[in-house]
């Protein structure tokens, strides 16, 4: 689940909000390479601005995040109304960097990537909405908590944009979970019989917003999938 509600609040009442009388947040969208970039864009929301402003290498996967955001403008029922702003140039990082045409970095794409443009954003003093996963490996981990850090001290957000654990049904779960009249008592689990498992199975070939998605090659690299 994929929401923008948390962060409308924060930002509405922070430090910014001053900067940014027209609506409260503008989204600024950084080289978007995974479908979670546009399904922030799945819904309007009252406080963030319509226009949408896209910094990003040409390619197919701009190709494809501008498609989505099309076809959520577009669809017959609760059609969206983004108009998005593009720029392709090479220095996009750095022109987003520059500009700062809105306030909260939307971060989707290749994971690689991903630790320097939310590091970069955050010395910017931009709010950074970034999916998951924000690191691939030590060097990107001690980035990301200096990040978090230089979050706090900016008075920015550093959120991540995978939020079930705010969704109703999780939230319920885990309430239910410490009701021991309603859940009883977990067993004592081992490592080889752990009282609790979880399976999650992600497949190569998923459709999104009911069309066919198309993975970016370096999806299918395991050193950055």
């Amino acid at each position: 689940m994929i929401t923008l509600m948390a962060v409308v609040c924060v930002i509405a009442c922070g430090p910014r909000e001053n900067e940014t009388r027209q609506k409260d947040i503008q989204l600024i969208t950084v080289a978007p390479g995974h479908f979670h970039a546009a399904l922030v864009q799945k819904t309007m929301y009252p406080q963030v601005d319509s226009i949408v402003h896209v910094y990003a290498p040409e390619g197919a996967e701009l190709k494809a995040h501008l498609a989505l955001i099309d076809q959520y403008n577009t669809r017959e029922v609760d059609a969206t109304r983004w108009n998005e702003v593009v720029y392709t140039g090479p220095d996009f990082l750095e022109k987003m960097l520059e500009e700062q045409k809105g306030n909260v970095v939307v971060l989707a794409g290749n994971n690689r990537d991903k630790i320097d443009y939310i590091t970069r954003s955050i010395d910017a003093g931009l709010n950074v909405l970034a999916d998951k996963p924000m690191a691939i490996n030590p060097e990107g981990f001690s980035q990301l908590e200096n990040a978090f850090a230089k979050a706090d001290e900016q008075g920015v957000m550093l959120y991540d944009i995978m939020t079930e654990r705010y969704e109703i049904n999780t939230m319920l779960q885990k309430e239910l979970s410490q009701v021991p009249d309603f859940f009883g008592q977990l067993a004592k689990g081992s490592a080889d019989n752990p009282a609790i498992t979880k399976e999650s199975v992600h497949h190569f070939f998923k459709e999104v917003s009911g069309k066919p998605l198309v993975r970016p090659v370096w999806f299918y690299d395991t050193q950055q999938q």
